[in-house]
């Protein structure tokens, strides 16, 4: 059989396993995942890769790309413990963001490029993508792989600051210890924000542990120029560079410590919000209940 043909079968196989893994039915997030190729974004293989709870890398066996059609971590800098995400975590993260035909996606650490692939197939030839890379390296790499992606725009930066149209989707991947005034301003009406919040002290499945930068995912959808938010996923992630301070931290601990990230329902930009109403406040803005 030819390779690509077979390649072609496994990303098919990747795509169910993958969509399965993150309890996710969603026959656009799964025809995304079985269209773009892995291997286009991580490198010459062979590939160290994490695999399953070990700490250490293993290196695939050759360079044959089926190797990557796992639910796994891809080193791309593994002198810095830098790697292309988990693709189940990913699958849920974008299911619950629901890039629309026609939408702008801004991707907040991309990397080199491969969700942001995703991202641009989701919003297909009438929509686009705006990744931000605050890496110049990760930032050189995305661009020369997204060259034949026409509905993409690589810039490198600090994602919090870059300026950017109005989005559908600002789609963040590294954590924060607070939203950016940026991405809440730009996002278009109906809008979502995905953001991971993470506290050096961090939790694990719920349960406040020593989990260095773990946290949360919050989804925040603006609507009549109100911000709805809910909490969608526990995460473990790098740091976002631009997006944490020590105050902020040391609050997100705390309010991590004391539990209820599940009931969030609101993110207000307003300091006069009761304190008995905000499960996490920061300067000018809460995450509150109703």
């Amino acid at each position: 059989m030819d390779p690509q043909a077979e390649l072609r079968i496994v990303r098919g196989a990747y795509a169910r396993q993958i969509l399965a893994a993150a309890n996710v039915v969603d026959p656009r997030v799964a025809a995304a995942f079985a269209a773009i190729p892995r291997e286009d974004f991580v490198g010459s293989g062979p590939w160290m890769m994490l695999r399953g709870f070990r700490q250490d890398y293993m290196p695939t066996p050759d360079a044959d790309p089926v190797y990557l059609y796992t639910n796994d971590l891809v080193a791309l800098l593994p002198e810095r413990r830098l790697n292309n995400g988990q693709p189940s975590l990913h699958a849920h993260l974008m299911h619950r963001a629901a890039p629309a035909a026609g939408e702008h996606v801004v991707h907040v650490g991309t990397g080199t490029g491969y969700y942001t692939a995703l991202l641009a197939h989701l919003v297909g030839p009438t929509g686009r993508v705006t990744g931000i890379e605050y890496d110049p390296e990760l930032a050189a790499r995305a661009r020369a792989n997204l060259a034949p992606y026409s509905n993409v725009e690589i810039i490198t930066g600090d994602g919090t600051q870059v300026e950017f149209r109005p989005a559908g989707v600002i789609y963040v991947n590294a954590g924060c210890t607070r939203p950016a005034a940026r991405w809440l301003d730009g996002l278009a009406e109906g809008g979502r924000l995905i953001l991971p919040l993470t506290s050096d002290a961090g939790f694990k499945g719920g349960t406040p542990e020593h989990v260095a930068r773990s946290g949360a995912v919050f989804r925040v959808r603006r609507a009549d120029g109100a911000y709805q938010a809910d909490w969608i996923s526990p995460v473990a992630i790098i740091p976002c560079d631009g997006g944490r301070d020590e105050p902020s931290e040391q609050a997100l601990a705390k309010a991590f410590a004391r539990g209820g990230w599940q009931k969030v329902t609101r993110l207000y930009r307003d300091a006069g919000i009761p304190d008995a109403r905000c499960w996490l406040r920061g300067d000018g803005w809460c995450l509150a209940y109703d």
